[in-house]
């Protein structure tokens, strides 16, 4: 079984090291969606850095609500690395679920704001090309 392309793996040592700080800033600039994998609850190598994961990431899906972030934009799951056919299960389904979803609103405001800037940077150059032909 294949993933979508539409996703990026980026490895850490342990689902531990993905500070909460870490997905706010993807959302910031504009991913549809962020997914957390880790080693199943006990068989993490390094000791219990699952159960801190999952702690933190719980804390985290409630902030991401507050922020107006549809619940199913994030995702925490269990796989090993032998599993990987359901590695490739999740990931598709994870990208179909936010793909049904829509872009991110962050995202949306992200490319207004761009597009808001470019236009005032057009308008500044034309009003400059303007004054200095009078």
């Amino acid at each position: 079984m294949r993933i979508t392309p539409h996703f990026r793996v980026i490895r850490t040592l342990c689902s531990a090291r993905v500070d909460p700080e870490f997905i706010l800033h993807a959302f910031k600039q504009g991913a549809d969606g962020v997914m957390v994998l880790g080693c199943h609850p006990g068989d993490c190598h390094y000791i219990g850095g699952n159960y801190r994961t999952r702690r933190r990431m719980a804390l985290l899906k409630m902030m991401l609500k507050q922020f107006g972030l549809h619940k199913d934009r994030f995702h925490l799951e269990w796989v090993s690395a032998a599993e990987g056919e359901k590695f490739a299960e999740v990931v598709n389904g994870f990208v179909e679920r936010v793909t049904k979803i829509g872009p991110s609103p962050f995202r949306t405001m992200k490319e207004e704001k761009e597009a808001a800037t470019a236009q005032a940077a057009t308008a500044k150059n034309a009003d400059a090309r303007v004054s200095a032909a009078q």
